[in-house]
């Protein structure tokens, strides 16, 4: 069971990093005024959300969902986890919003602001601190 909670946490942090720097990579972008420099963004952003986000993502749930399974019925009366995973439902809406404006950048339809992108990028902040203390501190 350790191993597995091990690397839930492992892929949860991969999975992070990705969400931190994917929006962030979007801000460098709509600031970017040379066609260079948005193809080279577009390069990256499309790498790190096919490549580290998803996987993450995917091993995330699936090392989650294994976790569960060690113990079942401890688990369908945890409060604390119900709230956890609504939110994790939710950090994988933000995932795929983060990939609908990949493709976007590709194609050159973005239309939302350098601005817009800051605040974006503070979501899965928010997500992580709401995530850790239902985990670590168990409230309900």
């Amino acid at each position: 069971m350790l191993w597995v909670k091990a690397f839930h946490i492992v892929s949860m942090v991969c999975w992070f990093a990705a969400l931190f720097y994917l929006p962030r990579l979007f801000v460098y972008h709509v600031d970017a005024t040379d066609a260079l420099s948005k193809d080279r963004f577009s390069i990256m952003e499309r790498r790190l959300y096919r490549g580290i986000a998803i996987p993450s993502m995917i091993a995330t749930i699936v090392f989650g969902g294994w976790l569960i399974s060690f113990n079942p019925a401890y688990y369908h009366s945890a409060a604390w986890l119900h709230v956890k995973l609504v939110i994790v439902v939710l950090l994988i809406g933000y995932h795929h919003i983060c990939g609908s404006y990949v493709k976007k950048f590709a194609a050159g339809t973005v239309n939302k602001s350098g601005r817009f992108f800051r605040v974006f990028n503070e979501l899965p902040v928010l997500a992580l601190i709401a995530i850790v203390v239902l985990a670590v501190v168990r409230p309900f």
